[in-house]
């Protein structure tokens, strides 16, 4: 379970984000704070063998900014992930929790599916993290960077979440899969994963061909492009 500590000064904001938490799998609320010293503390001062994985945090707050907690984490080298969730939309504010590492930037207000889709995806990253060792693929140093597909962006209607686990399908398929293939694999519909696959092949990471052989009109088919086809 991914430990998480819900920081923000308002209290309805505290409980929506806290209902909306323990709605979505993977993930448990372990502590809520309103100030910037409480949230700093709570990191730092939380037990060996229950840290907090993970940090929701808004940035204004009465003793404090959100960047004020984010540099004091980072400065104790505290291992703890941060999604800032906040009214501010000022670009030197982003730029700079994005210089200290902040995963997401989420701006308030926004629906649950906004909020499950970002902390799915973020989900997806810790899963990616824990998996990989030795020398990385440039997808999966993408993936630990917390992006899918570098600076490409995802197109709109489409999960990053299910494009990493579209993406990790091919890569780890070792042959060619159809739509159809990858479909049942992955338990989704064959237009849902095709749209995915179609994604992937603009961006040059997979290639598109024709399977031939079966009666009919051939079948499209899907491959990782692996280095040495991409030289």
């Amino acid at each position: 379970m991914i430990r998480t500590l819900i920081v923000d000064d308002d209290a309805l904001t505290l409980e929506l984000h806290r209902s909306y938490l323990e709605r979505i799998d993977g993930f448990v609320v372990g502590g809520e704070c309103t100030g910037a010293r409480a949230a700093l503390t709570a990191v730092l001062e939380q037990p060996p063998d229950e840290p907090f994985d993970l940090v929701l945090l808004d940035i204004t707050m009465p003793d404090g900014s959100g960047i004020d907690v984010l540099r004091g984490l980072r400065a104790r080298a505290a291992a703890v992930d941060v999604i800032a969730i906040t009214g501010v939309r000022d670009a030197a504010t982003v730029r700079q929790m994005a210089a200290l590492g902040v995963y997401q930037y989420l701006v308030k207000p926004f629906p649950f599916a906004v909020f499950h889709e970002r902390l799915t995806a973020y989900r997806t990253y810790r899963e990616q993290a824990r998996s990989t060792a030795g020398e990385a693929t440039q997808a999966e140093i993408d993936a630990l960077l917390g992006r899918t597909t570098g600076t490409i962006p995802i197109p709109k209607g489409l999960s990053a979440a299910t494009l990493q686990k579209v993406t990790s399908e091919l890569r780890s398929s070792g042959a060619p899969v159809s739509a159809s293939e990858a479909a049942a694999r992955l338990g989704m519909s064959r237009v849902s994963v095709r749209r995915y696959l179609e994604h992937l092949t603009d961006s040059g990471i997979i290639s598109r061909s024709a399977r031939y052989g079966a009666r009919g009109r051939p079948e499209t088919e899907y491959r990782w492009i692996r280095r040495t086809d991409a030289d």
